[in-house]
């Protein structure tokens, strides 16, 4: 299965320029399946409980849509970077894109899964809304370096 990140429209998901991998926006949207990540019940079978899902309904009912489409989108980032030959530890800038700051110490706390070193520069910025749905809670870009083979 390819759990690279897929475009909803008409764009590329990532191009190479020389040694750098830009990849566009990255939103917790199953293209393949048409459907929002809304939560913890959305996530493969086992990723909940790794990320803060608590088994408390009024916890997870609050935490779990930005818990959830962090790990997702940050997931996708990784299998894109894969698939472009590099890794997690390739990327080294991170601009992201929220409908509420007050998510980020959750999404912060999942980012550190995916970056367990030295996290990359990043941006955070605070918008009105994202494509396609209002339940888009979050969008990452990301840019790896990965050096070309000879």
């Amino acid at each position: 299965m390819n759990d690279a990140a897929r475009p909803l429209a008409r764009y590329s998901a990532w191009v190479r320029r020389g040694d750098f991998i830009f990849l566009s926006g990255v939103i917790a949207v199953d293209a393949a399946a048409g459907r929002v990540i809304r939560g913890f019940g959305d996530l493969p079978d086992g990723i909940g409980p790794t990320i803060g899902q608590t088994g408390e309904f009024s916890v997870d009912a609050k935490d779990g849509p930005i818990l959830a489409q962090s790990w997702y989108v940050l997931d996708r980032i990784r299998a894109t970077v894969e698939q472009a030959g590099g890794s997690m530890a390739d990327v080294f800038k991170l601009v992201q894109y929220f409908k509420n700051l007050n998510d980020f110490p959750r999404y912060n706390a999942v980012r550190r899964q995916f970056f367990p070193g030295t996290p990359p520069v990043s941006t955070v910025v605070e918008v009105s809304a994202m494509m396609p749905s209002p339940d888009i809670l979050i969008e990452v870009e990301a840019t790896a370096w990965l050096p070309q083979k000879p």
